[in-house]
């Protein structure tokens, strides 16, 4: 597997396809950084300032549609979408 661009562009809205995509390999550290956002209590509008680089004052409608797919997928992958990083060659 080839790795992910360190810091890569984040989309409007996260994937909802029931598989891993290769957007979802390439956000890995997005995701990671959501989770532990989370956990710390951060607010949405941190976490989207921070790790989404969407500014929550500009552009509230996208930062907030942007955390709430993101967040979402995140959750997906931490129930079900880890099982696909398993299944992955090395190669």
């Amino acid at each position: 597997m080839q790795s992910p661009p360190f810091d890569p562009e984040v989309a409007d809205t996260a994937p909802t396809d029931p598989t891993l995509t290769k957007y979802d390999r390439e956000h890995l550290a997005t995701y990671l950084r959501l989770l532990d956002a989370e956990a710390d209590g951060a607010d949405w509008r941190e976490i989207a300032q921070i790790v989404l680089r969407i500014d929550p004052d500009r552009e509230p409608d996208r930062a907030r549609r942007s955390f709430d797919t993101h967040l979402a997928r995140v959750r997906w992958m931490t129930k079900h979408g880890y099982r696909h990083l398993l299944r992955l060659s090395p190669t």
